[in-house]
């Protein structure tokens, strides 16, 4: 399998709905999708990690597809909005690591 980078696919994703969707939903109905994408995410971990059983329709549905749905619409509205998710997510890091580089080290719960 082909890897690709944040900024790659992001380019994949524009690539494609210029190609085959015609145009991007607007922003907020790609905020109600991604909503609705990790509904389903949960909903699958739930019933595999946590105490709900699968019901016959749940069964046929894949994890990592609905963690892929979830990346696909925030690329579209990374896309839509302007954010290079590379350097958004190389920012959020450092922030995370300046912030909390002893918090959880000294975290007595953890």
């Amino acid at each position: 399998m082909e890897e690709i980078t944040l900024k790659e696919a992001q380019e994949k994703v524009d690539q494609w709905i210029k190609t085959y969707g015609v145009r991007y939903f607007n922003e907020l109905t790609n905020l109600a999708i991604l909503t609705e994408e990790v509904g389903e995410l949960a909903r699958i971990i739930a019933r595999t990690y946590g105490e709900q059983s699968f019901k016959e329709s749940d069964k046929t549905r894949d994890l990592a597809d609905e963690m892929a749905d979830v990346l696909w619409v925030l690329m579209c509205l990374a896309n839509q909005t302007g954010v290079d998710l590379t350097a958004a997510f190389s920012k959020n890091l450092e922030k995370k690591t300046n912030r909390d580089k002893e918090r959880h080290i000294n975290n007595t719960k953890l």
